[in-house]
């Protein structure tokens, strides 16, 4: 089942993640730059209520920094001490014997903490995530802060409501932002899931960035209707032109858009 896990292997920066990660323990690396830490977390658990005694057994966290992901990433395994139904089971294909050795929660919440600590914390259904690490902070009884105490949250499902008018599943603004194929889930972990957040939490959030970017042009007094002339001496455009089989291409679209009656804006 593990072996399962292992096998997701997706493009890109993510296979630098995956090649990092030792699946018997933890990987944390430093790093100085904390301006616009996001981390991009997500956990994986024995059931869905913390007061009936399911706890955590994955967590998986990637960092962005100015919405750029870095590489570095944090995850590790644990021992929930309880078994976990077959149900839960093939869900994320954690299984018992697997989780058997693995730290308990108490000898990796200093090192989780220090992780996620000062970032802006971006999760899928956040309640239910925080929920579980608040849980699982009090039951150490060393009166550890809250998550929202030293995290800022947002939650992408409340993202999703104000941008579809209803709240959205991973899986879906996975496929609607057409990143869902950039993952292998074949079981949703932690650290597979994080990721894919990642590239959806980059997509959903792309809008609000070129926004950002003019309001910060407009903040240093340059006006956005202002004309601003070209130097003479820049080197000329590149012109591509088309070729014959899209020439043909375009003509054919034309036909088809004229036998349904419509007439096309740019007929040549």
């Amino acid at each position: 089942m593990a072996t399962n896990l292992a096998s997701s292997n997706p493009i890109g920066i993510i296979t630098t993640i995956i090649n990092n990660i030792d699946r018997e323990g933890l990987v944390v690396t430093a790093s100085n730059n904390q301006e616009q830490r996001l981390i991009i977390l997500d956990t994986e658990t024995t059931g869905f209520n913390p007061q009936e005694g399911d706890r955590i057994v994955e967590i998986g966290c990637v960092e962005m920094i100015n919405r750029q992901l870095t590489g570095r990433s944090y995850h590790v395994y644990i021992n929930p001490m309880k078994e976990m139904d077959q149900e839960v089971i093939n869900v994320h294909g954690l299984t018992n014997e697997f989780l058997r050795d693995k730290p308990l929660f108490a000898d990796i919440a200093d090192d989780f903490i220090a992780f996620i600590k000062g970032a802006e914390l971006v999760i899928h259904n956040a309640k239910f995530d925080i929920g579980f690490m608040d849980h699982e902070f009090s039951l150490l009884k060393r009166n550890l802060p809250k998550t929202e105490e030293i995290c800022t949250i947002t939650d992408t499902l409340k993202v999703s409501k104000d941008e579809f008018g209803s709240p959205k599943t991973l899986d879906f603004l996975a496929k609607h932002y057409r990143v869902d194929k950039l993952i292998d889930r074949t079981y949703h972990g932690a650290l597979i899931d994080a990721q894919l957040l990642a590239f959806v939490y980059i997509e959903m959030t792309r809008r609000q960035e070129a926004l950002n970017l003019t309001s910060s042009d407009s903040a240093e007094g340059s006006d956005a209707n202002a004309i601003r002339r070209l130097s003479s001496h820049r080197q000329p455009l590149l012109i591509v032109k088309a070729t014959q089989d899209e020439l043909i291409a375009h003509q054919e679209r034309l036909a088809i858009i004229a036998d349904k009656g419509s007439t096309p804006l740019w007929p040549h």
